[in-house]
């Protein structure tokens, strides 16, 4: 169960790192820009804000099922686990900046849309995507990728 659901978020991530940074270019492009948003630029962070919870759906699971994260089999300690990088990445860093980049994801999209014109949408979605952007590719686990 544990490879079928590793192979499923493994490669839903490149979906991810995909949309998210075409989405967060989207909205650089129009804030500097100047242009008008359009439903296009509404979908674009619309498929970014679907993708990166699915994939939170799954990193979930993934939590609870892969031998990699050991928080929940007694066999080490805090210490070991903080001391250790790889234990460090799969079993703090990578879950809780995956996290956060879903709530800037979030919140990005939840405050464009009470935005009534363009450059203040854009704004909000290119602050919080680029912010996402950067912790997203900031926490990837790169060697397993490859």
């Amino acid at each position: 169960m544990y490879e079928a659901i590793q192979i499923v978020h493994s490669y839903w991530a490149y979906l991810v790192v995909l949309i998210v940074t075409l989405a967060t270019i989207n909205s650089l492009i129009g804030f500097f820009s100047k242009r008008e948003y359009a439903p296009k630029d509404f979908r674009v962070s619309l498929f970014a804000l679907i993708v990166t919870h699915i994939q939170l759906l799954i990193g979930i699971v993934i939590f609870f099922v892969s031998p990699l994260v050991v928080w929940f089999s007694g066999s080490h300690k805090m210490g070991e686990i903080m001391g250790d990088a790889t234990l460090r990445l799969y079993n703090v860093e990578h879950p809780m900046m995956m996290i956060l980049m879903v709530v800037f994801i979030t919140m990005g999209y939840s405050k464009h849309k009470k935005k009534l014109t363009s450059t203040p949408k854009f704004k909000m979605l290119a602050i919080f995507y680029t912010l996402a952007w950067v912790i997203m590719l900031s926490r990837i686990p790169w060697a397993n990728w490859f």
